[in-house]
């Protein structure tokens, strides 16, 4: 298999011959080598290589979530200004692209609507369509595979920095096709390029690919991890530990006030595919808890193919709220830029979780069921033109 990066330096497109470019990418964008995309592109492309641009997090991924900001800074090896697309501006402005003939994209996604690659590439769109400068996507895999949609369809209303579009928790699609998609559907304009990969299937999942795992944010560690971000990056917005300040963000959940073992017990009438739920106690040694133990569970992939994190998330927090009515909750605003919407209901897509927590009946498997529903057979009829691995 080979990932967009290397089928561009062995098959260049025609807008590459004598082009200077700039590009957005960050230490996880590298060749099978671990050759970091700036310099593979160099090395090719000698002296066209005019900036690098870099997502939230920052080039190295040194800066923790939720608005904290990275500067600009320069790569020294190559002598580059670098510009950050998650501090004073989250989309480049004209300065940024005004030494550049296109704009090049070789991000790693992870497949969820709420990470903010997708959306910071959305922005690139919008900037270089309004300076008339084409942008090429390097494809790479999405590590959930292609063949899977969950979770509820973003409401217009509900629109933020990590949600700009009416597409699901987990949508299916590579970073390429999805760029496709809504350059087409909000009539963008922007010139664009994707360098598709050779060699994936949709229905690949990351370990089947050959390729290592590389972190492309600070709490995005291990490829397991991504199998249960959809839904787990959900506990954002409450006052529950998704385990950041762990060495296992998003693999785990707790709080003081959650007995383990009992939280455990009141799942077992909840469907967890492909998940087992092993009772812990954990320390997280910053963010929410900091310092204190808390009781919750940890989860572990048994069967990938089979996971539904949003499904599974759903039955915690409804496990969790029916045990704990008093002392869970939902965080207050603001969060990822967005000041007076609740971050549970951008995060979501809609306030229906939220408002169906509040009502007294308890909330159970149908209930569950009923707000995660997709109805994915339409997903994939309307992306079907955007899809490049069909």
């Amino acid at each position: 298999m080979q990932i967009g990066l290397e089928q561009c330096v062995d098959h260049p497109p025609e807008l590459f011959d004598g082009a200077r470019f700039g590009l957005l990418m960050n230490q996880a964008s590298v060749d099978c080598h671990f050759r970091y995309a700036c310099d593979v592109l160099d090395e090719r492309f000698p002296r066209q290589l005019k900036a690098i641009f870099t997502p939230q997090h920052g080039l190295w991924g040194e800066q923790q979530a939720n608005m904290i900001e990275s500067p600009d800074g320069r790569y020294l090896p190559l002598d580059l200004p670098v510009f950050s697309l998650y501090s004073e501006t989250r989309q480049p402005t004209r300065a940024m692209l005004s030494d550049i003939d296109c704009l090049v994209i070789d991000l790693q996604d992870v497949g969820t609507r709420v990470y903010t690659f997708a959306w910071t590439m959305l922005n690139v769109l919008r900037g270089c369509a309004a300076a008339s400068i084409p942008v090429v996507v390097l494809d790479r895999p999405n590590p959930l595979g292609g063949v899977v949609a969950e979770g509820p369809l973003l409401e217009v209303d509900f629109q933020s920095f990590v949600g700009g579009a009416s597409i699901p928790l987990r949508h299916g699609l590579t970073l390429g096709e999805l760029a496709r998609l809504l350059n087409h559907e909000q009539q963008i304009g922007a010139e664009l390029h994707v360098v598709p990969m050779s060699g994936w299937r949709r229905e690949m999942l990351f370990s089947e690919t050959g390729r290592s795992w590389v972190a492309p944010s600070p709490n995005m560690p291990r490829v397991e991890t991504t199998w249960l971000y959809p839904g787990q990056v959900l506990l954002e917005g409450t006052n529950l530990s998704e385990g950041r300040g762990t060495t296992l963000p998003f693999e785990m959940i707790g709080a003081p006030f959650i007995e383990p073992h009992r939280l455990a017990r009141e799942l077992a009438e909840f469907e967890l595919p492909g998940l087992i739920a092993r009772p812990i106690r954990f320390t997280p040694t910053f963010d929410k808890w900091r310092g204190e133990s808390c009781g919750g569970v940890a989860l572990h992939v048994a069967d990938a193919r089979a996971v539904r994190s949003v499904t599974t998330t759903l039955a915690l927090l409804a496990a969790i709220h029916r045990l704990h009515p008093h002392e869970f909750a939902w965080l207050p605003p603001p969060y990822e830029y967005e000041h007076h919407k609740m971050p549970i209901d951008i995060l979501f897509g809609s306030a229906r979780l939220r408002e169906r927590l509040a009502v007294d009946r308890p909330l159970n498997s149908a209930d569950v069921s009923e707000l995660v529903q997709l109805d994915e057979s339409a997903w994939w009829i309307r992306t079907a033109p955007f899809r490049l691995y069909d």
